[in-house]
């Protein structure tokens, strides 16, 4: 039995308005997944859809062994989901900290351990959020995110609009939580080769449905056929 993310047949919107339509995937423990595809194809609304925020109208999720596709979202957080939303929504009027500890569950990822993968947080955990650059900001919703202790790290493009040096300061960290952590890892991500090079596995969506699900290598080593499935040249921050 997959121990990591399964989705069996999922048809997921919001309200009347249908956006993912038959989609099934299985992602093992300690697997990293990268979600491509173009603007408005349903890549967020996947995540949401796993973390409890969309309507479920077909299909079945589960992780870790237990169905939790009705499930609210507080119970998938204890269950060991965790989300870096698009948006970060960190609290721009708590400290560095303070946005941390909110997030807290018992585990072992602490302050510290945050610091330790992030060390301009650690220089800045008095700072307010809004005091803080974009980079940060991003590496404080990640850090926010691992405080829940989860064991499913979905993470919605991370890398948008950040300095490319920042942008390699986040994959490294990213390695480490996939080489130390064993934490299962889903990327969405319009960088598509970054996130290929990062993800063994990967899945593009186009129009609320999955057009090739497959090793990440694959579409590494055939980009024309990567360019054709993106609508554009696979494009990356540098």
């Amino acid at each position: 039995m997959n121990d990591g993310l399964v989705l069996d047949g999922v048809e997921a919107g919001y309200g009347e308005t249908v956006v993912l339509e038959g989609i099934s995937l299985a992602l093992q423990a300690g697997g990293s997944l990268a979600v491509l595809g173009r603007n408005g194809v349903g890549k967020t609304t996947l995540l949401a859809t796993i973390m409890g925020h969309c309507l479920l109208r077909a299909g079945e999720i589960r992780f870790a062994g237990q169905r939790v596709s009705g499930a609210p979202p507080h119970r998938r957080v204890s269950l060991g989901i965790a989300l870096v939303p698009q948006e970060r929504e960190i609290f721009p009027s708590l400290t560095v900290e303070e946005n941390l500890l909110v997030a807290a569950r018992p585990g072992e990822w602490t302050t510290e351990r945050v610091y330790d993968l992030f060390p301009s947080l650690a220089a800045r955990r008095k700072n307010r959020g809004n005091h803080l650059s974009g980079g940060e900001q991003q590496m404080l919703a990640i850090g926010r995110a691992l405080m829940s202790n989860p064991a499913l790290l979905l993470m919605d493009e991370p890398l948008e609009g950040l300095a490319p040096v920042i942008v390699d300061m986040l994959l490294a960290a990213f390695g480490r939580l996939k080489s130390e952590d064993n934490l299962t890892l889903v990327l969405v991500e319009q960088h598509a080769r970054l996130a290929l090079d990062f993800a063994e596995e990967a899945i593009v969506l186009d129009r609320g449905a999955i057009v090739f699900s497959g090793v990440s290598r694959d579409l590494l080593d055939a980009p024309q056929r990567l360019d054709a499935l993106m609508g554009v040249s696979g494009r990356t921050p540098r």
